[in-house]
């Protein structure tokens, strides 16, 4: 059987027997333990100055190679091109992408240098499986090392409309790397429409009609190159994540939590402390409730836990000055001696404490301007008590809107909607909160992470894998000749 290589920005940090790791970093492992392989990443380290080397571990099956950057490759690469031009671009936040050349210099050398890296690594039969924006030019660096094999790419954010795409000044470059590839991976079908959009009306490729089964990828020519495409929305393990809510129950946070509540129904968001989160917005539509239905003044609390991210950023750092100056207006307004509308906390929480909370909260509000998928509503859902659901609030413009038709799905610019939807969540009678569980629970277990993981593995398994530049060259003169 042929391994797995894992690629991602970050190797995850997981260990057996230790806490649980996010949904995708599980499935992902999962697949490595049941192939044998390799992931292969950033270690997260940022070195002053020397060359980095590469770190194996082995676990079982599984080889765990990381390696650090210097200082201005992580500039470059991580803060720069990444994070500064590509995160806001795709999440449609042109307003907020900056770009500099030389950043994008930055991301395709530390591309083709982690490539470098790898290609030592490698074995003949190896399926490569390559994760997310850091790593767009991955495919294309490897190719040009001479790699053959077969390689996929998955995008886990949003893929942008033609036209936001087009503020990003080497967008051409970046769906040419793309196009080495030999199976991309979407969210959504939106995500692949945008994609193949601007693969037609910018790129000049073609795509082949859509396969009778809607479930085959699509077949892209573009740059010389054939590749496929396909949807493919990420899921969770959803009894896992219930059975982590039920035992979360009796730690102390929990039990904390509860008490201070009292008869107080309970609102909850879970949140990097990111732009793309839609969380000043959220705000003020929690606080248009209580304007709008002062019963609920003193009866329903709003607990936001946003987690630090990528701190050392202008734009994160102003985000978080925002939300901070908004939750002390609204409590300054709002609260009462026994009474504190919004409990903001900016740090992280264990899976299993987070999982109990969701089970204790009364609605989930998952509201970002875009996203990917967003694994938090699928966690909240999964959470929930069967015999006494919450509600999910959740934004449209969430890839799991497309998947979670039981929640109650809002315009998350609408501060009016959003208020009107948690007065419905609020009020909602048991009988439709569980009506609305069942139906999106059933989704989720039928859609799960493996799910997610396995159609991709047998799409990419299906790949020819891609001819060398030599037999590329013979190939194309052959064409040649025969036109």
């Amino acid at each position: 059987m042929s391994r797995l290589i894992i690629v991602s920005n970050r190797v995850a940090p997981i260990s057996e027997g230790g806490p649980a790791a996010g949904g995708l970093a599980v499935g992902v492992y999962d697949a490595l333990k049941e192939t044998g392989g390799m992931w292969f990443g950033w270690s997260g380290d940022v070195l002053a100055s020397g060359q980095p080397q590469i770190k194996l571990e082995e676990r079982g099956p599984v080889t765990f190679a990381t390696i650090g950057l210097v200082r201005r490759d992580y500039d470059q690469y991580y803060r720069g091109f990444s994070n500064a031009t590509l995160w806001p671009a795709f999440h449609y936040r042109a307003d907020l992408l900056q770009y500099d050349r030389h950043d994008f210099e930055g991301y395709c050398r530390v591309n083709a240098w982690l490539a470098q890296q790898l290609v030592p690594l490698l074995r003949a039969d190896d399926v490569i499986w390559v994760h997310d924006y850091h790593l767009i030019p991955f495919a294309q660096a490897l190719r040009a090392a001479g790699v053959t094999n077969r390689i996929g790419f998955f995008l886990h954010i949003p893929f942008p409309a033609s036209q936001v795409l087009l503020a990003v000044p080497p967008h051409r470059a970046l769906v040419e790397a793309l196009c080495s590839f030999d199976l991309l991976g979407f969210q959504t079908t939106p995500d692949l429409r945008a994609f193949c959009d601007y693969v037609v009306h910018e790129a000049g490729g073609s795509i082949d009609a859509r396969p009778a089964a809607a479930a085959e990828p699509v077949l892209i020519h573009a740059f010389g190159r054939t590749l496929r495409a396909a949807a493919y929305p990420i899921g969770v393990y959803p009894d896992e994540i219930a059975e982590l809510a039920k035992a979360g129950e009796r730690g102390k946070p929990v039990r904390t939590m509860k008490a201070t509540l009292h008869t107080r129904k309970l609102i909850m968001s879970v949140d990097r402390l990111d732009y793309s989160k839609g969380l000043v917005e959220r705000f003020r539509a929690f606080e248009r409730l209580l304007d709008q239905a002062p019963a609920q003044r003193n009866n329903v609390s709003f607990l936001q836990i946003a987690p630090p991210t990528r701190a050392d950023m202008h734009a994160y750092q102003e985000i978080r000055l925002q939300l901070e100056g908004e939750s002390g207006r609204i409590n300054g307004r709002f609260a009462e001696l026994d009474w504190t509308p919004i409990l903001y906390i900016h740090r992280q929480y264990e899976r299993p404490v987070l999982a109990a909370l969701f089970r204790t909260a009364h609605v989930g509000y998952v509201t970002p301007l875009r996203d990917g998928m967003n694994l938090v509503a699928k966690e909240y859902v999964s959470a929930q008590d069967p015999e006494d659901p919450g509600v999910l609030v959740l934004s449209r413009f969430a890839g799991a809107a497309q998947e979670l038709t039981g929640a109650l799905i809002v315009n998350p610019v609408d501060i009016d909607d959003m208020a009107d939807a948690l007065a419905a969540a609020l009020s909602m009678p048991l009988a439709e909160r569980q009506a609305r569980y069942r139906d999106m629970i059933a989704q989720l277990r039928e859609n799960n992470v493996s799910v997610w993981r396995d159609n991709f593995m047998r799409d990419l398994q299906r790949v020819e894998p891609s001819p060398s530049v030599d037999e590329a060259s013979q190939r194309e003169e052959r064409t040649g000749v025969a036109n």
